[in-house]
């Protein structure tokens, strides 16, 4: 089982902060790895884009095209929120075997983003899916881009 490294999960920390100036969407960040590399880093532009370009289909995107395939099955994807339901599938799509998020589905909700109360455990398990959970890591830098996020960007929740 891999480690989980703070590294990986501070840049996709940033990306969400970094977020907040451009106001292309929520504060949500992704970053994709494959041997210890970096493969891709991104943050949800869904209010420049459309309402499927959350961080973690931005960035499993960005990997699949980085490594021209849609299967990364040799890769795992670190994401500051658990990601929705439509997100998991995408990881259970690609094959990505192991998924580490820091804050969970109803923190995002408590800070008034429109979530389905689906955990991905529920999405795992009724799915069959073989994608491995890592729940909670660096959980405290990830509420405080939520809770930043609902202080100075709360007019842009969607």
């Amino acid at each position: 089982m891999h480690e989980p490294q703070s590294k990986f999960m501070n840049l996709a920390i940033e990306a969400a902060k970094k977020n907040f100036q451009k106001s292309a969407g929520g504060p949500f960040g992704a970053c994709i790895i494959r041997n210890n590399e970096v493969i891709s880093v991104a943050a949800n532009s869904v209010l420049i884009s459309d309402a499927t370009a959350h961080a973690e289909m931005n960035a499993i995107r960005e990997a699949s095209k980085k490594l021209q395939t849609h299967i990364l099955s040799d890769c795992i994807i670190y994401s500051t929120t658990e990601p929705c339901p439509m997100c998991f599938s995408a990881i259970h799509w690609a094959q990505i075997p192991l998924l580490v998020f820091g804050s969970r589905i109803e923190d995002a909700a408590a800070v008034g983003f429109n979530e389905l109360s689906i955990s991905n455990q529920q999405v795992k398990t009724l799915g069959n899916s073989t994608v491995e959970i890592i729940a909670g890591f660096q959980s405290e830098e990830c509420l405080s881009v939520l809770r930043d996020w609902h202080v100075e960007k709360a007019d842009l929740l969607y």
